[in-house]
């Protein structure tokens, strides 16, 4: 069978139904990671839709306990044809974040799969299941296109954590590096830059989570009585805000900015066109890091949020001050910044303008990766793309989100490269998660030209021929 005949056959399983009544029966199981779900409910999707279809496909697979041990498990299966042919490692999760079911106005539910025009609506369809969903199925049909032979090795790993921050994936692929060996990592999350233009992203920014917090007493004291003499923590915590990111949303601390943006990044990011979709914000004017495009502010640059304030009772302000303040915030980063010092390097200069009170914490933490876009692997699966859709497909050197890639990246020591069949307005983590059909049709299209290539040794890129 030839090339076009292998992604004439995944389109296939998207138009005659197939992939609908396979989605829907893994949108169905409530696979919710974030809300502290026992690991035990986080195995059936696994043992249920991903164990039964790759040993199907000739994988060997196995299921292994976390080892963190609120965590989910961990699936990894094996395909090998030839110890001395490549490797590809691909990945996914099946676990996805709360239902939110009280929210959702478009189809019926987060646990139903439903298709409305070019929307199909349920948890999971954007992320992750769809789109390793996606990925599979396209392997699967050059499987059958190649005659039961491949010509590399597959290694399929599969986490039940990832919405809850990945808790032990790093140490169990440490523990496993050598049964994870391989040439070429291929993942699928995230959005494209926009639904109809194909994307690869080469890692991620990373993210620091942390809180500003301040105490000064036990209890709420009268405005009236003690305003003016007595200190307001939620007056202090807006100023420490104001001195770490200021109105128009640019950071304000030396030593958390990025190092200057690499000539080959800029390269990569000057086509990329950002928003415009129809459910897309409008950018606001002005805001963010002088002098940069939107695709450099939000891909090579680092931004500080503030994701929630609290003091007082804001649903039912009363006359009084209040005892406590704090700010969750979030440091969004690329490569080379010193995240791993966050917390030393806001207590000097909180300490250095009298924030003295204010105390910082650490919630959370990804390091951020990137590939070099001249890899010879990013030039193959452009490449690849080209040839599957008739477009060039966007380069992006990480993706603005954080995903566990520095533990393909650093731990496995892998290029890594990533494939997304979303797009920016996909409402993922949110009500009405959806995938799109025109994304998912040339989703099966790309992975397949992908998996098909892969098979044709003498075109791979020296290092893994």
């Amino acid at each position: 069978m030839t090339r076009t005949a292998a992604l004439q056959s995944a389109i296939q399983y998207l138009d005659e139904g197939q992939l609908f009544t396979d989605l829907a029966r893994r949108v169905a199981i409530r696979s919710e990671s974030d809300l502290g779900a026992d690991p035990a409910t986080l195995g059936e999707y696994f043992d249920a839709e991903m164990v039964p279809w790759l040993r199907r496909l000739g994988f060997e697979v196995s299921v292994s306990p976390n080892p963190v041990k609120t965590g989910g498990p961990f699936l990894v299966a094996r395909r090998v044809e030839d110890a001395t042919a490549p490797t590809v490692l691909t990945y996914g999760h099946g676990d996805v974040v709360n239902g939110q079911e009280a929210s959702w106005r478009k189809g019926q539910g987060p646990w139903s799969l439903t298709v409305d025009g070019d929307r199909w609506y349920g948890r999971g369809t954007a992320d992750n299941k769809g789109q390793h969903t996606i990925n599979l199925s396209a392997l699967e049909h050059v499987l059958a296109a190649r005659g039961g032979k491949l010509g590399y090795n597959v290694i399929v790993l599969m986490e039940m954590g990832e919405e809850a921050g990945s808790p032990g994936l790093r140490e169990f692929c440490e523990a496993n590096a050598e049964q994870l060996r391989a040439d070429l990592f291929i993942g699928c999350d995230g959005p494209r830059v926009a639904a109809n233009r194909p994307t690869l992203f080469l890692g991620s920014r990373g993210m620091v989570n942390f809180t500003l917090s301040m105490r000064a007493r036990e209890r709420a004291y009268h405005s009236g009585n003690w305003g003016g003499v007595i200190s307001n923590p939620a007056t202090v915590i807006a100023n420490a805000l104001a001195t770490i990111v200021d109105a128009q949303g640019r950071m304000l601390v030396d030593d958390l900015m990025p190092p200057e943006i690499p000539p080959a990044v800029r390269a990569a990011l000057a086509d990329i066109e950002l928003g415009g979709g129809k459910d897309d914000p409008p950018f606001t004017p002005e805001w963010g890091e002088p002098g940069l495009s939107a695709a450099e502010r939000l891909v090579a640059w680092n931004t500080i949020e503030v994701l929630a304030l609290g003091a007082g009772s804001p649903q039912r302000p009363v006359n009084a001050i209040p005892p406590t303040a704090v700010a969750h915030c979030q440091l969004r980063f690329v490569v080379g910044t010193r995240w791993q010092e966050l917390e030393s390097i806001l207590r000097t200069h909180l300490d250095a303008l009298g924030f003295n009170e204010v105390e910082v914490g650490i919630t959370m933490s990804g390091a951020a990766t990137r590939l070099d876009v001249e890899h010879p692997w990013v030039r193959w699966a452009s490449d690849s793309i080209v040839e599957s859709t008739g477009s060039a497909p966007a380069v992006l050197p990480n993706l603005a989100g954080t995903l566990p890639n520095d533990v393909f990246a650093d731990v496995l020591r892998l290029p890594t490269i990533w494939v997304p069949h979303s797009y920016p307005a996909c409402a993922q983590h949110g009500p009405d998660e959806h995938m799109l059909t025109d994304v998912t049709r040339e989703g099966l299209r790309i992975m397949a030209g992908l998996y098909w290539d892969l098979g044709e040794r003498d075109a791979l890129p020296a290092m893994a021929a």
